[in-house]
């Protein structure tokens, strides 16, 4: 994983470059998608406090006419932070198609995750609807 210093405010980002491992664990046992998304980045400035962890574990139930329940909540470590400032644990999910608009298939997923633990400012909720145009082979 690559993080490049694009933001145009301190707010929006760490205004340094980072790097770091990923590892993704999968398994599809009969109507399930399942698995897990690990990664962590450090900062390559020596005056750079970057360290952040990235995690995902995922679930699909994929159910008739291409309909699926789906969790996938993305969980974050700030480890630079002060103690109790440095996660974000979200719990919830939602509900998605894969269907065809014209010749092309799409994937639309619509989700609602509560905050269990986050940083003094972070988020209660996280909203987040996708659409994703799908290139098969």
């Amino acid at each position: 994983m690559i993080s490049i210093p694009t933001s145009t405010d301190d707010a929006l980002g760490s205004g340094e470059w980072a790097a770091g491992p990923s590892v993704v664990l999968l398994s599809m046992p009969g109507s399930w998608v399942t698995g897990v998304l690990l990664s962590n980045i450090w900062g390559f400035d020596s005056d750079a406090d970057v360290n952040y962890f990235f995690g995902q574990i995922f679930g699909n139930y994929n159910m008739k006419k291409g309909w699926f329940l789906t969790s996938q909540p993305v969980f974050t470590a700030d480890w630079a932070a002060e103690s109790g400032e440095q996660w974000t644990v979200p719990i919830g999910g939602g509900i998605g198609r894969v269907y065809e608009i014209g010749k092309r298939s799409v994937n639309t997923i619509a989700q609602v995750y509560y905050n269990l633990d986050k940083p003094t400012f972070g988020a209660d909720w996280q909203f987040r609807f996708q659409f994703t145009f799908l290139f098969p082979k």
